[in-house]
């Protein structure tokens, strides 16, 4: 079969419901019980809710349990070049043929009853991996976490909780309090949950969910520590014991709480010390502070560092600050493409500190896209030089032009980011 055969179940699925995003539970468990309730036979999950950091742990944990030879299903969105990467079957992504069989099943069943592309999709990728022996299955919430179509797990393995910011206040509230509300939603009944950095306001709404649900809380600062020593040993403490580590070989400070998280998770599922060091030195998560190295973007930039970064909240924006503030001094320039739905203003302003210019540009083939001209004024309110490109390619040019050994890091979307993944090959 060819890639088209998902491909166009995908695009009709999308047709299935007038809204991207309706959050519900009711028609994911209609089309589930047609199915036979697959999420009942999936191996033991560990589901992962939050707004910052989540597939980067998902990546470390999944390393640390492969390193321990265990068999790991995995669940993420979105995603970045192909739909298959949404999908991973005991350590492999999903094939051509096992995606286009598993749509096709739920586009049947589900007829032409209203449901969500995510919804949909997300049934279709539990139904797979319950068909799939496997030891562990990783479940990376799409959206908030209480009506999330990943949310119909009755007594999960582990939950996570990353880190908790503004993003998405359409849909989940406008305070940290209200967005972590929908985030402890993931919390079950007598199910430990590890739990990452958090304003006050957002630990004290999970503390009161784990309170009511009896369910052990495993938080960053209390039951677990992390730190770094000697400028290059990752050191993380729990109740257990003392681990040395090398720092995460997925870049920027932030990565270091994300280890924390993943570590944290590990122990509680009783891995040893070397699937925890495995977990943050063997993991791989594209468009996060991603070096571009091969393709015609890096060919065109040979003399200078070419970066890709999807993140794009202004949590994000400080942690990538912060990184690039650490790196070697050199002039650095923005190309960044966002969506309309997210505050650009939050995202620019801790970057306007470390970085000398940007080039804005409109992310190709989506709609929500924020305009070239638009991202370049709140650029320029955020005390950033800027200006308007027609596409990623011709603002390289001219920053290479400007100064050909410059950093040039590509931001502010995972959406950009995907449309750099697959044009760059």
């Amino acid at each position: 079969m060819s890639t088209e055969n998902s491909d166009i179940i995908l695009e009709r699925m999308m047709a299935l419901h007038p809204k991207v995003i309706d959050l519900t539970l009711d028609r994911v468990w209609r089309l589930l019980d047609r199915l036979g309730n697959p999420q009942n036979d999936l191996p033991p999950v560990i589901h992962l809710a939050g707004t910052n950091g989540k597939g980067s742990t998902q990546a470390m944990i999944r390393a640390g349990l492969e390193a321990a030879g265990k068999r790991v299903h995995a669940y993420t969105s979105p995603h970045l070049a192909r739909f298959h990467e949404r999908i991973r079957l005991a350590g492999q992504l999903i094939t051509e043929d096992a995606l286009t069989a598993v749509l096709d099943e739920c586009y049947q069943a589900n007829g032409s009853d209203p449901i969500t592309y995510f919804e949909i999709t997300t049934v279709a990728g539990l139904l797979a991996m319950a068909r799939t022996p496997a030891d562990y299955t990783l479940l990376e919430v799409g959206l908030g976490g209480r009506l999330d179509a990943t949310n119909v797990i009755d007594s999960p393995a582990l939950s996570v909780i990353t880190p908790i910011s503004l993003d998405h206040e359409a849909f989940l509230g406008d305070t940290v309090a209200k967005i972590a509300g929908e985030k402890a939603g993931i919390i079950k009944k007598q199910v430990p949950c590890i739990v990452g950095p958090q304003p006050e306001a957002a630990l004290d709404v999970i503390e009161a969910r784990a309170t009511a649900l009896h369910a052990p809380l495993i938080r960053h600062g209390q039951e677990w520590h992390i730190s770094v020593e000697r400028g290059d040993r990752l050191i993380f403490q729990d109740d257990t014991g003392l681990l040395d580590l090398p720092l995460p070989n997925l870049p920027g400070a932030h990565q270091r709480q994300n280890a924390g998280m993943a570590i944290a998770a590990l122990r509680a599922l009783g891995m040893d010390d070397a699937a925890c060091e495995a977990a943050i030195t063997r993991a791989f998560w594209p468009a996060r502070m991603q070096r571009l190295t091969d393709g015609p973007l890096a060919s065109a930039h040979p003399k200078g560092d070419l970066w890709l970064d999807g993140g794009h909240n202004p949590a994000a924006g400080e942690a990538l600050a912060t990184h690039l503030a650490s790196l070697p001094a050199r002039p650095t320039y923005m190309i960044c493409g966002m969506l309309n739905t997210k505050d650009i203003g939050g995202y620019l302003r801790p970057l306007a500190a470390v970085c000398d210019g940007l080039w804005g540009v409109s992310i190709p083939g989506e709609a929500n896209t924020l305009s070239a001209e638009d991202t370049v004024a709140q650029a320029r309110s955020a005390g950033l030089p800027a200006q308007a490109a027609q596409s990623v390619e011709e603002a390289l040019a001219q920053i290479t032009a400007q100064d050909p050994t410059a950093r040039v890091l590509i931001c502010g979307s995972l959406y950009l980011a995907g449309h750099i993944l697959r044009s760059n090959g």
